[in-house]
């Protein structure tokens, strides 16, 4: 279980913090089984999809107050495809201005930077997480 452990599930996604430098907030929806294409996603896997990108970069944009939340898909692992997951990331003006690039280019920043968060700070980001995502979910 990664740090801060699983920020909610549904029926056929889960919902968890980004392990690696993108940032404390940036969050992960993947699917609950193996799959390696959006192309494989079965039909209650993408009735999900949808809603829970929405719901999951509003809940980023509440946990890091940012400028713009990213939503790439990431699938490769070692170059070949991997596991499909999302990668929901608050972005602030002030990452754009202090590094000086935006988009794919601030994701590359960051990871060649490869600054990690701490397990505590992860933990509380993610049990604030919890609780919002219950309160908008009920």
């Amino acid at each position: 279980m990664p740090p801060g452990g699983r920020i909610a599930a549904t029926e056929n996604w889960v919902i968890e913090h980004c392990l690696g430098p993108l940032g404390l907030g940036t969050l992960i929806l993947k699917p609950r089984r193996h799959v390696t294409a959006v192309a494989d996603l079965n039909d209650g896997e993408t009735d999900e999809l949808g809603p829970l990108l929405r719901q999951c970069s509003q809940l980023a944009a509440e946990l890091i107050p940012a400028e713009q939340v990213y939503n790439t898909l990431w699938s490769h692992s070692g170059a070949v495809p991997g596991h499909v997951h999302y990668v929901i990331q608050p972005v602030t003006r002030d990452q754009v201005q202090t590094t000086g690039v935006y988009g794919p280019a601030l994701q590359m920043h960051m990871f060649m930077e490869n600054v990690h968060e701490g397990d505590a700070s992860i933990t509380d980001i993610c049990d604030t997480a919890r609780r919002l995502w219950a309160g908008r979910r009920d």
